[in-house]
């Protein structure tokens, strides 16, 4: 049977690279995005795989459209199967050098974008009794750093209201599920658009993985989506772990380093696009794929991903994340 699935933030980096491996598998995707070049590439790509495109413009932000697009999903290929929400804007600047409009825009399109496609989803899925919600985090979910605090407390509830939205999944004995997968730096395209005010060219901080490694830990969260969340790149759990047992050591450490390891050397003016409130390929026309302008930085594998899918082989989900970490602290000397 043809899986449909339903994908947020689909014309560009993680969303995009995982249109294409859900393209590559036959099924049909219905892509949501804002950006009209992006989402035709996107399309292209999912046929090209062998599945079914559906481009529908949306912006998360707003429900009655993305339930819209969960109606025309339905109307176009039958029932959703799989939600993935990836869709998010961020401002990379001081909290206090943000405006209340910009941080309010942030926390409309990365969490409440999540709140409209999860709410879209169930709609669908549990009068079924069946379907599979994946939420696209961060470890900055857990692990906040400086210069993205509104990016950071968006991802921070989304992982709360998840949490609730599974109890009482569980509470009434749904078959529907729900999880997150945690994702570490990403070489994507919103490095590139993002509403920036830092002096130098903004950056993921190193280790960067690309987004073909992310898109496998989403579809593979999608076909198991029993485990509550997913850990993705060694970097994430070294991040999460640290987190949980060295948190104060964290906050001075990323004091001291923070600024500087999300910048480059390039120097930047303040004038140039970005995304928060349009598409960056509305009149341009540009389609900017699924990667950004770090691949000679980024890694295409990540051990700690297959060891933490194989618990048989690495010996348990634990062992398999430890092993990782332990990985990415060597690569780290």
């Amino acid at each position: 049977m043809t899986q449909t699935v339903v994908i947020t933030g689909a014309s560009a980096g993680i969303g995009r690279a995982t249109a294409q491996l859900f393209g590559q598998r036959g099924a049909n995707v219905a892509l949501l995005a804002r950006g009209t070049a992006g989402l035709e590439g996107a399309a292209r790509d999912v046929e090209a795989g062998g599945g079914k495109a559906l481009a529908i413009p949306t912006d998360v932000a707003d429900y009655s459209a993305v339930a819209a697009a969960a109606d025309e999903a339905e109307l176009t290929f039958g029932p959703i199967d799989t939600w993935v929400n990836v869709a998010f804007t961020s401002v990379f600047a001081p909290f206090w050098e943000i405006s209340p409009e910009e941080f309010k825009r942030v926390t409309e399109v990365t969490y409440l974008g999540y709140v409209h496609g999860t709410m879209a989803a169930l709609a669908k899925m549990r009068p079924r009794d069946r379907g599979t919600i994946v939420q696209v985090g961060s470890a900055l979910s857990e692990r906040s750093i400086p210069l993205q605090s509104a990016y950071c407390g968006a991802k921070h509830a989304t992982n709360g209201f998840t949490e609730s939205v599974r109890c009482e999944l569980l509470h009434e004995g749904s078959k529907v599920r729900i999880t997150v997968v945690q994702m570490p730096a990403v070489n994507t395209p919103q490095f590139s658009w993002v509403l920036s005010r830092l002096p130098r060219h903004p950056q993921p901080v190193p280790p960067i993985y690309q987004p073909e490694v992310a898109a496998r830990g989403v579809v593979y969260a999608a076909d198991h989506p029993e485990r509550k969340q997913y850990w993705v790149g060694d970097s994430t759990a070294v991040t999460l772990l640290a987190q949980k047992f060295v948190a104060p050591l964290l906050d001075r450490y990323l004091g001291r380093t923070g600024f500087d390891s999300q910048q480059t050397d390039e120097r930047v003016n303040g004038g140039r696009p970005h995304n928060l409130w349009e598409p960056v390929d509305g009149e341009s026309g540009s389609d900017h794929g699924a990667h950004g302008e770090f691949d000679d930085k980024s890694h295409a594998h990540s051990p700690q991903v297959w060891l933490s899918q194989h618990p048989l082989v690495g010996g348990t989900g634990a062992l398999g994340l430890g092993l990782g970490a332990l990985l990415a602290l060597r690569r780290a000397r």
